[in-house]
């Protein structure tokens, strides 16, 4: 007699039924979810006019801040715009709506200008907000999905969101709607930040941390300068140029001409190779390597890794023009995270 145990074939099974949901189905959702909200986007941006372009007139005439809201879903898409505005040069807040009611209008100043986020437009909760910034003339920008809702009458600036089905299978939660608020959001500061002139320099102030901030590091945030820097005039004796060197504890020496400008270096190589009897009777002039590899204070970090890495050697002199102003070393650059 053979015993079958309850279940002994649900295993297989189970195993059978996934795959087909992984391999079918389940692939099928998400890739429809991805093309129905492309597809939204692609037509969002075709439908851009004269509003996109009035909105950044209004975000950035403001001397205050740009304050985002939104409620629900909307909300969270308009702290994501507050951060990407104020990480790129437009100071920006979030205020929650229903809080806004409840005092928190006066974090809205007369200076400031408001983009209000509501699929619907009619959203309850941003009544009261708009009623203020109407009474106190705060420019309002709306993004809103319907062109006659309440929020785009009242706003000074509407942008209507592309006529597009939520991703959902229900058509119900706020997927392809929310993705084009985040996609309008992005579009906006962006073009703040290219009408600003906003650069890279200036994106690594609000981001010193992490790998972006040490992908922006310039050699001037690295270099060591004034009476660190070891240089001496190139008819220096050796035996003194030799002291210098040993000081500066960078395994090198900068030689300078009578004008100021950087002529030559003197390595610990080079050393070994004018090694003789009469080398501490010679000037640092007939011992340096001539034209020594340089890089300017402005240069980003990573490009002083480059270029020592190329040349194999562990030092830069930093140069404007032709004149030494610092130096920096591969230990500098290792300890800042650069690699």
């Amino acid at each position: 007699m053979t015993l079958h145990l309850a279940g002994s074939a649900a295993p297989e099974a189970a195993t059978s039924t996934h795959d087909d949901r992984t391999g079918g189905g389940d692939l099928a959702a998400g890739r429809a979810v991805l093309e129905t909200e492309a597809g939204a986007l692609v037509a969002l941006a075709a439908r851009l006019d004269g509003a996109f372009v009035r909105a950044l007139d209004l975000l950035a005439a403001a001397t205050g801040r740009v304050v985002v809201t939104g409620m629900g879903k909307s909300g969270h898409v308009a702290r994501k715009i507050a951060a990407t505005l104020a990480s790129t040069g437009t100071p920006a807040l979030f205020v929650h709506p229903a809080e806004a009611s409840h005092g928190d209008l006066g974090m809205i100043t007369a200076s400031d200008a408001v983009l209000a986020l509501s699929n619907s437009g009619e959203t309850p909760e941003l009544a009261d907000l708009i009623d203020y910034a109407r009474r106190f003339a705060i420019p309002l920008v709306g993004v809103t999905g319907r062109a006659g809702s309440a929020l785009a009458e009242h706003a000074d600036v509407a942008l209507i969101l592309a006529e597009a089905p939520e991703a959902c299978p229900m058509g119900l939660a706020p997927t392809t709607s929310t993705t084009q608020m985040l996609a309008l959001g992005d579009a906006l500061a962006v073009a703040l930040l290219a009408r600003k002139g906003f650069t890279a320099a200036d994106f690594r102030l609000f981001h010193p941390g992490g790998r972006l901030g040490r992908r922006l590091l310039r050699v001037r945030d690295l270099m060591h300068a004034g009476a660190e820097v070891p240089l001496a005039p190139e008819e220096t004796p050796m035996h003194q140029a030799i002291l210098r060197m040993t000081a500066g504890r960078f395994g090198c020496l900068g030689l300078v001409g009578e004008d100021g400008r950087l002529s030559g270096i003197i390595t610990d190589g080079d050393l070994r190779r004018a090694m003789a009897p009469d080398l501490l009777g010679r000037n640092a002039a007939s011992v340096m390597t001539p034209r020594p590899r340089t890089i300017s204070p402005d240069a980003l970090a990573a490009e002083a890794m480059r270029l020592m890495n190329e040349a194999r050697i562990t030092a830069l002199f930093v140069t404007e023009g032709e004149t030494p102003v610092g130096i920096v070393h591969v230990h500098d650059l290792l300890r800042a995270g650069v690699a």
